[in-house]
Order: C-alpha cells, then structure tokens, then sequence
C-alpha cells in the first residue's frame, strides 16, 4: 500500500500541504471560500498538520500503520484497519469523542475537531483523483506517496 511519508530535509514549513487538505476535503473544493467560509462555520479542518521545532520542520499525517496503535484504543469502533486497501479509516458517525486514539498515535497524526468531540485524520484523499492532494501541492517535494 502506499502511504504518504514526510521527508524533513525538505519542508520548509510554508503550510501548503495543510491548505490543500483543507480544499480537498471542503464543500466548495475552493481554497478561498474553505479558509474563510467553511473553516469558521464548520470547524473544517486539515488532516495534515505542520509541525515546526526550531529549524525543522515536518508535515504530521496518518501512516496507516500495518496495526494501527489508534484501532486499538479506539472504543467505539470508529477506526477500523480495512484489510483491502490497508487504510485505516474513520467513521465519524461511530465517533464518541474519547480522544483514546489521540493517545495512542505514536506519530501525533490525530487531531481534534475544533467545533465537534470528534476527530480529525487522513483518509489518503481516496476519493480523489491523482492521490493526495498534500503530496500534490507540496512546493518542495517533502511528501511523497510511496510503497516502503
């Protein structure tokens, strides 16, 4: 399965990636409207986060781990492993707001939703085509999808 990997060698932390999730998985499909409309109405929010530690920076995502640590954690059932396309997937339905899976991401890949007691991680953008938007707009090439 290929999955996204961030290479910190060649982020530069313009956020890029986190703009284009937030498009991607917006109504509108509008980087204009997503940031300054749907953001503030609905909590949308990246499943991409950029985190910056001095001079290094990485964008954090979920790596669909073989056996996901959140799958475990996860009380309610809301993540599930799919053993076809090896994501790991969410159903946000089944959410119930514990954080369990929060904790238990080695990678801090899990977010929050900013409005709701759900979360927020990357579906691979398995609905659109050419893949990942993130890997798709990042300037610099640091997000790669990739079979390791």
């Amino acid at each position: 399965m290929k999955r996204v990997y961030p290479d910190k060698d060649y982020c530069i932390g313009c956020h890029i990636c986190e703009l284009a999730c937030l498009t991607a998985h917006s109504q509108s499909k509008d980087l204009i409207l997503a940031y300054t409309v749907e953001r503030g109405q609905t909590g949308l929010s990246p499943c991409k986060h950029v985190h910056e530690g001095g001079p290094v920076c990485v964008a954090l995502s979920c790596r669909h781990c073989d056996e996901p640590a959140c799958v475990a954690a996860c009380i309610s059932g809301a993540l599930q492993k799919d053993s076809e396309s090896g994501r790991t997937i969410y159903d946000r339905d089944k959410c119930v707001g514990c954080w369990s899976c929060l904790m238990a991401c080695p990678y801090g890949a899990i977010a929050r939703h900013p409005l709701e007691a759900k979360i927020v991680k990357c579906d691979l953008c398995f609905d659109r085509p050419g893949g990942p938007a993130c890997v798709a707009a990042c300037p610099n090439k640091a997000l790669k999808q990739e079979e390791r």
